[in-house]
């Protein structure tokens, strides 16, 4: 009668004991339960706690408290709730004139890359041809670009001597449209990746019910894609208003004494009319439109979220015929708009008084005409670079820590809930901008118990702070990509703590780290926002030796900013071109086996 069942016996007795299995990752139930989540060793405890504790310190010192400092200028100047500032500030005529310029620049470039980017984020990410790939790596770069190089770039297009400086008698040097060009050229990339990563992931099979249903290409478009692209379009619309609303470097440049926004205006009332109220004010007023702008963005990420569960990847199609309009238009907008200037600040580095010379460049080694600076160029770019190092040093180790702890999976609920409050705390300094960071350091680190204005380190620490969410943001898909599986077999077959981070979250940590690395030292050496302000005279960055040029009078102080920009621009392109490389590798590897570490029985 056994039939294939088990005998049960009929004598009472203990129940016999199951033959002893090995532990598996894979199906089946476990013998007996593998270690999970953090261990419960005083020494094991310790460390969890370190790498929760530090950052949290960290952000609190050198983020939260220069806010909060801020914040309580603008609405307890003397201690106590007092809104008559914002009723000063809000009266004056030239606040509601910078507040509408935020607005309807912000609001017009958005609307621009959104047009431009829908086809070029199709023929990108949905069609293969010959060059996709390095246009779409074209498209990627100008995010990155210090602002203050983008800035000279178009200053060079438009201003006289340029392609463009005698359009309408110059009437594009200093204009809005000018303005709005730039900020284009900024987010025009975020929108093609982000609305291009979503299409290359939606299922093809509805559009082509529907054209088999008598659809055209473009009902189709209208009635199908466009509903399933919606929560993405908004969150990339959302983002890149954020982004245009917060310039900074672009605006300074380009935009002289008649165009402006809240970033220009804090920068204007504290460095020269040592505002400090209405400054706080207006930051207040920015940190309110920010935190609007990041609830829509989460609430239509989480939807696009949703919605991209439901498919899987699809390899992308050949280009048809359909498809060159777009292909056109995405050609243009990238000689013209991405590629254009930058080839224009090239060569008019390259020139000076009508000739061609290298004068501009060997002038790199002076401080300018009638020393204009205090520092040569080249001397501030190493300051630059040693700046940057450590700054990048800093968000390495701050974010690799939050990105340890953030991506595990504890059982408990509230450790649960612990983990995605530090996930979320973590992305606040990306939602406030670094000319609030710098205001906030500035009006902080002044008096006890903590003075940094005189210290080497004030401009590591506020860049680092800028940087820590982007190493945050490139670790933690790496590290969530590990199946937690691994780490509870390495830890049930004798591995200790640091053997398991060594070997199971090690190699993934290794991969990507080189690519946050490389963010987080192009994010810092371009860094313009809050160097602005805590830059000392005699040790300054090169944003803002390029800055102090660029305003100078005299061909000479002209011709060095615009070499000094192209210094920049080749050393933040080098450091993404790393990242691409980086990131190339980190792909090619991320499917090859992780090794566990021996059992006892194997070590020799």
């Amino acid at each position: 009668m056994d039939g294939g069942c088990r005998r049960v016996s009929a004598v009472p007795g203990p129940a016999p004991r199951p033959a002893a299995r090995a532990p598996q990752a894979g199906r089946g139930r476990r013998a007996r339960p593998l270690r999970r989540g953090p261990s419960t060793t005083p020494s094991e405890r310790l460390g969890w706690f370190l790498a929760v504790a530090a950052p949290v310190v960290f952000l609190a010192v050198f983020f939260a408290w220069p806010v909060a400092s801020l914040l309580a200028r603008g609405l307890a100047p003397q201690g106590a709730l007092d809104l008559s500032g914002f009723v000063e500030v809000l009266a004056r005529p030239r606040t509601w004139r910078i507040i509408r310029q935020t607005l309807l620049q912000a609001s017009a470039a958005t609307a621009i890359c959104v047009l431009l980017g829908l086809p070029g984020a199709c023929v990108l990410y949905r069609r293969r041809f010959p060059g996709r790939d390095l246009l779409r790596a074209v498209v990627t770069v100008p995010f990155v670009l210090p602002s203050v190089v983008v800035g000279i770039a178009f200053h060079a297009l438009v201003t006289r001597g340029g392609p463009l400086g005698g359009v309408a008698d110059g009437a594009l040097d200093g204009s809005v449209l000018t303005v709005v060009a730039a900020l284009v050229f900024f987010n025009y990339g975020l929108v093609v990746r982000m609305v291009g990563t979503m299409w290359s992931r939606l299922d093809p099979r509805a559009v082509e019910a529907a054209r088999t249903l008598g659809a055209s290409p473009w009902r189709a478009f209208y009635t199908v894609t466009l509903p399933s692209l919606a929560p993405t379009i908004a969150a990339a619309a959302s983002l890149t208003f954020l982004f245009c609303a917060t310039a900074y470097g672009v605006v300074l440049v380009l935009g002289g004494t008649g165009i402006g926004t809240i970033e220009t205006e804090i920068y204007v009332l504290t460095a020269q009319y040592l505002d400090l109220r209405a400054a706080a004010v207006l930051s207040v007023l920015q940190l309110l439109g920010i935190a609007a702008v990041l609830w829509l963005t989460e609430r239509t990420r989480r939807a696009s979220q949703a919605w991209l569960r439901l498919h899987l990847d699809v390899p992308p199609t050949r280009l048809r015929r359909a498809d060159l309009p777009a292909l056109a238009l995405t050609l243009m907008v990238v000689a013209g708009l991405l590629i254009g200037p930058v080839v224009v600040l090239l060569a008019r580095s390259l020139r000076r008084g009508g000739q061609w010379t290298l004068a501009n460049y060997t002038d790199l080694s002076t401080t300018g005409g009638r020393n204009a600076l205090l520092v040569t160029v080249w001397q501030a770019a190493g300051n630059s670079l040693r700046v940057a190092a450590a700054a990048a040093v800093i968000a390495l180790a701050i974010g690799t820590a939050v990105s340890l702890v953030v991506s595990r999976r504890p059982r408990s609920p509230w450790l649960r809930r612990g983990v995605v409050l530090l996930d979320s705390v973590f992305m606040l300094p990306l939602g406030v901008s670094a000319v609030t960071v710098g205001f906030g350091f500035l009006i902080t680190l002044t008096r006890p118990p903590l003075v940094l204005t005189r210290s080497w380190w004030i401009l590591p620490l506020a860049q680092a702070v800028v940087a820590v969410p982007l190493v945050v943001r490139t670790l933690l898909p790496a590290l969530r990509a590990i199946d937690p599986r691994q780490r509870e077999v390495a830890a049930a077959l004798g591995a200790g703590p640091g053997r398991v981070l060594a070997t199971v979250d090690g190699p993934h940590l290794l991969r990507a780290g080189g690519l946050a690395a490389g963010f987080a030292l192009a994010t810092s050496l371009g860094e313009f926002g809050a160097t602005s302000f805590l830059a000392r005279p005699q040790t300054p960055t090169l944003p803002v030796v390029l800055y102090r040029l660029i305003g100078s009078p005299g061909a000479q102080n002209q011709g060095m900013g615009l070499a000094a920009g192209v210094v920049l621009a080749a050393g933040t392109a080098a450091i993404m071109l790393a990242c691409e490389r980086a990131q190339t590798m980190h792909l090619r590897r991320s499917r090859e086996p992780v090794r566990l570490p021996a059992t006892r029985e194997e070590r020799p």
